[in-house]
């Protein structure tokens, strides 16, 4: 197995690289007639907008540039050049090629949004498109492409709740959303920020919603309920035309997060199981890129009655063409500029249009299996259970417990997380869901072959044997990383943080 030596990734800041007088980039002068015309630049800003020194930016030659930056993209830790990234909850999938180059087109990166739509047909088809096979993948009927991201989509979702009721003259009283306790931390952060009270609900030993416990907080002060299935245990919610009915009854909605879609594709869809309004994450689900801040895709989609609640515009189809429609008599308005982030849209359709419905179908077979196959072997590593129901099979991710290790050596997730760190290897999802003690949450997504399987499965067992014969060595790890372990109660203490290289100058001093 790969190991690096701390030696191997030193790098100094740009700022430590800087000296007097180096010089990256001149910017070509203006020709006088321009200059002439434009006048003195200080004189068309606003004094107070006018800086009263030069900024304090770093004096380095090109070439330094150049070094520097692809230095420390090489000490980044990607899933394209590491190992795969077992981050549960996330899907982060490799992510196919032809997509960026696809994005990347001219005729896509250099179009307006304020273009006349008869200049923008062939966007305006794609996106119509895309719409169209996600709403067949997951059985709805309309939706938005508009929202940036999964939580920017719940967020939707739950205005939309907010506005069926109040067009129903109801949500005075339907004022609650429920959660299960094992719920992303955006659900019950999404309804609160669109003005509900969250009541949350256990879940059964068997890792799934404990209908005794819904039915008795369920009324008429239900607004809906949002749910993942399978849930973030990785495990399916097999009562869930049931819990729909009962939402139903009490006259709430059912909202999915779509976060573990990719566990689920050609096998069942969301709008048979009951559900009335999903969100997608196009950068889980459909292969565009996941994390680093975005940009993201969190499309909603609907039933029938709450069409006509969606932002505007939307995009539709007539005998000239597509176009952007604003008919929608009881939007809630708009929630993004413009129509949303087109770039991972686009990358969506290409992931979509290439796997086939044969594709998608394969994907979600291959994660499930590689998902069980990881728990299964983990499983049998001493000081790692599988908690909650370890005899049901997995879906797409797996939740697994080290609380035996703490409890035995003092090695606790967070060590072995730090430990794979020093094996070159990503570290998963650590310390959710809340629910599971000491939690190792992983998902190998169907990318990932054996090989890479085995790699971190002989990882953890390696981690395992250290922990009970010399657990020092794991408590201290990583050695062999960029930095090494930090004290993060200090690193995160304000006294001591340093969020850029000025506020270190004045702390520490020096040039």
């Amino acid at each position: 197995m790969r190991r690096f030596r701390q030696a191997d990734w030193d790098e100094p800041l740009i700022f430590e690289l800087s000296r007097p007088g180096r010089v990256g980039f001149t910017p070509p002068k203006a020709e006088p007639e321009v200059c002439d015309a434009a006048g003195d630049i200080e004189e068309l800003v606003p004094q107070n907008m006018l800086r009263r020194e030069p900024p304090h930016l770093p004096e380095v030659s090109e070439v330094m540039v150049v070094r520097h930056y692809i230095h420390l993209s090489q000490m980044n830790y990607g899933v394209n050049s590491g190992a795969f990234y077992p981050l549960g909850s996330c899907t982060m999938k490799y992510n196919p090629i032809i997509n960026e180059v696809l994005a990347s087109n001219p005729g896509l990166t250099e179009l307006h949004p304020e273009q006349d739509e008869s200049t923008i047909q062939g966007v305006l088809e794609m996106m119509y498109q895309l719409k169209s096979w996600l709403l067949e993948i997951t059985g709805m009927d309309d939706g938005t492409l508009q929202p940036a991201a999964g939580a920017h989509g719940e967020f939707l979702g739950c205005l939309l709740i907010r506005a069926y009721h109040e067009d129903r003259g109801e949500i005075d009283v339907r004022r609650e959303i429920i959660v299960p306790d094992s719920a992303h931390g955006t659900n019950p952060a999404s309804a609160m920020m669109a003005g509900f009270k969250v009541v949350e609900i256990p879940s059964r030993e068997d890792g799934c919603v404990d209908l005794e416990a819904l039915r008795s907080v369920v009324g008429e002060q239900t607004a809906g309920m949002m749910l993942t299935n399978p849930n973030t245990l990785g495990i399916f919610e097999s009562d869930i035309v049931e819990i729909a009915r009962i939402i139903h009854e009490a006259g709430g909605l059912m909202y999915y997060d779509g976060a573990n879609l990719n566990a689920i594709l050609g096998r069942c869809r969301p709008g048979d199981m009951g559900f009335d309004i999903v969100h997608l994450n196009l950068h889980k689900t459909f292969s565009t890129p996941h994390g680093g801040g975005g940009p993201g895709s969190g499309p909603i989609l609907v039933k029938e009655f709450l069409s006509d609640f969606l932002p505007v515009p939307t995009v539709e189809r007539g005998e000239e063409g597509y176009y952007l429609s604003y008919d929608r008599p009881k939007t809630i308005g708009r929630i993004h500029g413009y129509y949303g982030n087109v770039n991972p849209m686009l990358k969506a359709y290409a992931y979509i249009l290439s796997m086939g419905p044969e594709g998608l179908k394969e994907a979600a077979e291959i994660s499930v299996l590689n998902a069980n196959y990881i728990a299964r072997k983990l499983m049998k590593v001493r000081g790692i259970t599988l908690p909650r129901a370890p005899e049901r099979p997995r879906k797409h991710e797996a939740v697994l417990s080290a609380s035996e290790m703490e409890r035995e050596t003092g090695v606790r997730t967070l060590n072995i997380a730090k430990a794979l760190l020093d094996r070159g290897l990503h570290a998963p999802t650590v310390y959710f869901p809340l629910i599971v003690p000491e939690a190792l949450m992983i998902e190998p997504t169907e990318t990932e072959p054996l090989e890479a399987l085995d790699a971190f499965i002989e990882a953890i067992e390696e981690i395992s044997e250290i922990a009970y014969s010399k657990p020092e060595e794991v408590l201290s790890a990583p050695r062999n990383t960029a930095v090494g372990r930090l004290d993060e109660a200090k690193a995160a203490h304000p006294k001591t943080l340093c969020l850029s290289w000025r506020m270190y100058r004045e702390r520490f001093g020096g040039d």
